[in-house]
């Protein structure tokens, strides 16, 4: 999932997912079948140049292309999958990529939305950074994943297996998309995005922490309560150990990143003694 940059992408976004979550909102509608839904439309519209351009076509008046979607989609995907196409085809779009970026958020953004519904939304989030973790730090299991000759229904049982027992079903939802579907993004990469959306969806920023050694819980909490109080929002704290660091710590929160490791240190002192 890229990021949406123009105004123009965001603006259309915010009132998709309006949409959404007012169908979402609606009592029996099923969330991660809307999500999987969603997903189902972004594969189709990577895959069909004549979609997108027909759907983000300037030039065609938004309720006409709103209703081509109500016509082509309804009984096929949910109504609330619909509804919320429908509300994607009307919006406006600088490029097709940016439709297909929107209809994936908004397909993760469903599938949360069931997490939440059914008490599971700390163990999303937990359990979608952690096996992005594990990802990134197992090449062979990184390249399995990346392995675009094998069938996609092997990569999508790989995953199932890793987390049968393991990982809430919405955890094993996105899992399985990041495996099949990546969308020319690393897996581990893609799952950390999307631990983004969970943490929005919290109402928090992601902070993530790379330390030389292990934090103990209190120490993740202190760090939790200081960056919280310094951004004025809840701050969730995801750590990654690498001892090249040698000591102290980096923090990325958001586009901002806070370097206070030795290593870094290290390698300032050097430059300044080089020139």
């Amino acid at each position: 999932m890229n990021e949406l940059d123009s105004g123009v992408a965001k603006a259309s976004l915010a009132t998709a997912q309006q949409v959404l979550d007012a169908q979402l909102a609606a009592e029996g509608t099923d969330a991660g079948r809307t999500g999987e839904d969603l997903f189902a439309v972004t594969s189709l519209l990577d895959s069909s140049v004549g979609l997108r351009r027909a759907l983000t076509d300037p030039s065609r008046d938004s309720a006409a292309k709103a209703d081509f979607v109500r016509r082509t989609f309804a009984g096929k995907i949910s109504p609330a999958a619909v509804e919320t196409v429908a509300a994607l085809a009307s919006a406006r779009w600088t490029a097709g990529r940016d439709l297909s970026d929107a209809a994936e958020r908004l397909a993760v953004v469903a599938v949360v939305t069931q997490a939440e519904k059914s008490g599971h939304l700390d163990a999303l989030e937990d359990e979608l950074f952690r096996f992005s973790r594990t990802i990134a730090g197992n090449p062979a299991l990184r390249d399995a994943l990346a392995d675009r000759s094998a069938p996609d229904a092997n990569r999508a049982s790989l995953v199932s297996r890793l987390l049968l027992d393991r990982a809430v079903p919405e955890t094993v939802q996105l899992a399985r998309r990041v495996a099949v579907s990546p969308r020319g993004v690393r897996a581990e990469r893609l799952l950390e995005e999307w631990v983004e959306v969970v943490a929005k969806r919290r109402e928090q920023l992601v902070a993530h922490v790379v330390s030389a050694a292990p934090l103990t819980e209190a120490q993740r909490d202190r760090l939790a309560g200081s960056l919280s109080r310094q951004y004025g929002r809840p701050i969730r704290v995801n750590v990654d150990v690498d001892p090249h660091l040698v000591g102290g710590l980096r923090v990325s929160v958001g586009d901002d990143v806070i370097d206070g490791s030795i290593a870094t240190r290290i390698d300032d002192a050097r430059r300044r003694l080089a020139g």
